[in-house]
């Protein structure tokens, strides 16, 4: 291999969310910055699950509403989609956002470097034949699908979620496993547009992480767009033949099997560490990179953010830890990261927005809750809009503080914002209560919740 030729003050392995924006954060504080990336430039937020899902999605829910405008006296007999053209609006909105586009680093003056970057010591990456110093590291190297344990896998054309985005027209029949916030964004998607659905979950209910009255509204949103719903079922074997897939699965103690055109495999991620971090003396495990409260390795001069360091996984959790870290690389602050106030969102129709503590994490540490759920139903919106699935949520502990709340709603990653700054901010339920909502839109809701608990 040959001798590092380049001396920076900072290489950062990674190009996504967190990596890119760390990367562009260096540059501008005047370090000499490379940028390594084995995929696409942007990572997954711009190429894969984050902007391209989203313009699916939106134009997969606008085409529902649309159907379902009848009601109103809006005529959507004879209404169709053109799928290609949903394709090119996706190709649009990723353009438009910057994938797979380094031009923006190549202009901030930073060395791009395509590759998988592989330590060789402390100090010293290998990407290829080429070898490349630097003074400091940021390890920003996402997630990777989990290994799923079902036989048969390498003799069946399975889908991913990443799949969906090369699909020339969707599929007829399609099995979905898993039911956590991919797999019911996957599902929906393809239902809306004419897919008959089958979603199958270990647990006993859809999006098994949310407090239980979310997987309640979702499965009944399933109910009406046709979709099976398969909980406690475990998928054990696919096998494939001339005609169809087959999914063998476990449910009640029994061996079920189901015969599908495709099969989208939903099952998680695990962070992204095979990178030779035991030649950097970096300690790391089953749950990704260790990192202190400032994330820093056990290496002072090795920082990792996003994925990669687990804990969750979100464009909003890796922009706020890799803030924090180009911080402390850079001017060797003692910036540390506060994550609470990290909301979570399904882009299910209704959204599901989440932040804080569930109820079933009380319920494990046993502790005191008061809690409100306030149906959509109860606010002028449900009445002008004939929406009526979905509900807002607000947990606080015995000194009447949000811990946790949930949204279900359109809008649910707007109407969270405020119940996420209130945790962040540790204020009583009553600020939110005090404050004025517009009366007519879905917000009242919130504000009904908190009146009720302050």
């Amino acid at each position: 291999m040959a001798k590092a030729k380049n001396d920076f003050d900072l290489i950062v392995i990674g190009s996504g969310a967190a990596g890119g924006a760390g990367a562009l954060m260096a540059a501008g504080a005047g370090k000499k910055v490379a940028l390594i990336e084995a995929d696409k430039w942007g990572g997954s937020a711009l190429n894969y699950s984050g902007v391209p899902m989203d313009a699916l999605f939106h134009t997969a829910h606008l085409f529902t509403e649309a159907v379902e405008a009848a009601k109103f006296g809006i005529s959507s007999s004879n209404l169709r989609y053109n799928y290609p053209t949903i394709n090119n609006w996706k190709n649009v909105a990723m353009r438009r956002a910057g994938a797979n586009n380094k031009k923006a680093f190549d202009d901030a003056g930073i060395t791009t470097i395509r590759g998988r970057a592989h330590f060789i010591s402390p100090h010293e990456v290998g990407v290829g034949n080429q070898q490349y110093g630097a003074r400091k590291f940021l390890i920003a190297t996402g997630a990777q699908p989990l290994d799923t344990g079902i036989k048969g896998l390498d003799n069946v054309n399975f889908m991913t979620p990443d799949s969906i985005l090369d699909l020339i027209r969707p599929p007829r029949t399609v099995f979905v496993v898993g039911a956590g916030s991919t797999g019911c964004e996957v599902a929906q998607y393809l239902a809306e547009l004419g897919t008959k659905v089958l979603i199958a979950e270990v647990s006993g209910r859809l999006l098994p992480s949310e407090d239980e009255e979310v997987g309640q509204v979702i499965d009944s949103v399933f109910n009406q767009l046709g979709i099976k719903v398969l909980t406690q079922s475990r998928v054990v074997a696919l096998e494939k033949d001339s005609v169809s897939k087959k999914v063998i699965f476990m449910r009640g103690g029994q061996e079920k099997s189901v015969r599908i055109d495709d099969v989208i495999l939903c099952t998680g991620s695990t962070p992204s560490t095979d990178l030779g971090l035991e030649n950097a003396g970096v300690t790391y495990g089953n749950k990704g990179i260790k990192v202190s409260k400032g994330m820093q390795t056990s290496m002072k001069h090795i920082f990792a953010a996003g994925d990669c360091v687990g804990g969750g996984s979100s464009t909003e959790k890796a922009l706020l830890e890799v803030t924090v870290a180009v911080s402390n690389i850079v001017s060797r602050a003692k910036a540390v990261a506060e994550h609470s106030g990290l909301s979570r969102l399904t882009r299910t129709y209704p959204a599901v927005a989440s932040v804080g503590a569930t109820e079933d994490d009380c319920m494990r540490r046993d502790s005191k809750i008061r809690k409100v759920v306030v149906p959509l139903a109860t606010v002028q919106a449900s009445n002008t809009t004939d929406f009526r699935d979905g509900f807002v949520k607000i947990l606080t502990d015995r000194s009447r503080k949000i811990i946790g709340a949930s949204v279900v709603a359109p809008h649910a990653g707007i109407l969270i914002q405020e119940l996420a700054m209130a945790i962040r901010l540790n204020l009583p339920v009553a600020d939110i209560a005090d404050t004025p909502h517009v009366a007519s839109d879905w917000g009242e809701a919130v504000r009904i919740a908190a009146r009720r608990l302050a």
